[in-house]
């Protein structure tokens, strides 16, 4: 069976094997298949762990492009989120990090890769439905190819 867009992003976002085995575990790998497999009482949790697995790979991405602490830190709230067995854990999870999340923002300064990058980011996070999903996947996978992840020199001004 061939990889779903959903699975590429994350191969791309970790191709790091290191990376990859500390975060993508089967279950994150296998999110969106199971997702479209889901029981109509399942869906709600299936889409979250969905979600949850495009953000870890668009932060993944944001880390790598600008050597960011605070978006690992970041990963790993998403990453303890993605274990919880119901929305209404992944909601704490998610909740307990959220200071995480404001230190990302606050210390934040990004080039436009990185702005696009996290554009991805805040819309995976408003996405509502598989559509929006979907779409929010494709358009991670036409601007991964195009990310300049080279640190080599800042720019001269």
């Amino acid at each position: 069976m061939p990889n779903s867009p959903y699975q590429r992003l994350l191969e791309l976002a970790f191709a790091d094997p290191a990376a990859a085995t500390q975060y993508l575990t089967p279950a994150t790998r296998e999110a969106y298949h199971v997702f479209g497999q889901a029981a109509p009482a399942d869906i709600a949790y299936r889409f979250e762990r969905v979600r949850l697995g495009v953000a870890l790979a668009l932060l993944r991405l944001l880390a790598e492009l600008g050597d960011m602490e605070e978006a690992r830190q970041v990963l790993d709230v998403l990453k303890n989120a993605l274990q919880a067995p119901s929305v209404a854990g992944i909601d704490k999870a998610m909740q307990k990090g959220a200071t995480t999340f404001d230190r990302l923002y606050a210390n934040l300064y990004v080039n436009e890769d990185g702005e696009q990058v996290l554009h991805l980011f805040e819309r995976t996070l408003d996405a509502d439905t598989q559509r929006l999903m979907d779409s929010v996947i494709q358009e991670a996978l036409q601007l991964v190819p195009t990310l300049d992840f080279s640190r080599d020199e800042d720019d001269e001004d």
